[in-house]
């Protein structure tokens, strides 16, 4: 399968906001770079928040949620403007993905012990 033809599935969605379409166009932009690192990626939903009784610093927030074969991947940051907010969560969720790539191939290469389920012979 062409990877390039292959339609992510990337939900975004808002929480007390209404969204642009150039914010949406935006999240879809950021979050292709994720798809190149794992192409067993099934699905991303990122939740955009802004909540007005929060302090200015903290008033826009950005939860991601990366569905993929093995254990979900979450993450959640807050700014105190919405694209940076964005652009602060993808860099977390690139960041996972990497430490999550890094980890299972360090695995790969580790020895195991291998279990012997039958009685070893004594010696005579």
């Amino acid at each position: 399968m062409n990877r390039q033809n292959h339609m992510h599935e990337v939900i975004v969605s808002g929480i007390h906001m209404d969204l642009s379409p150039s914010l949406k166009t935006f999240v879809q932009e950021k979050t292709e770079r994720l798809f190149r690192h794992q192409e067993r990626i099934i699905r991303i939903r990122v939740e955009l928040e802004c909540d007005p009784k929060q302090s200015v610093a903290n008033r826009f927030t950005a939860k991601g949620h990366i569905q993929i074969h093995g254990p979900d991947l979450n993450a959640s940051v807050s700014s105190d403007e919405c694209h940076k907010a964005t652009a602060m969560l993808i860099d977390k969720l690139d960041r996972m993905l990497e430490r999550r790539a890094r980890m299972f191939k360090a695995k790969r290469h580790q020895a195991r012990a291998i279990d012997i389920e039958a009685a070893l012979p004594e010696a005579i």
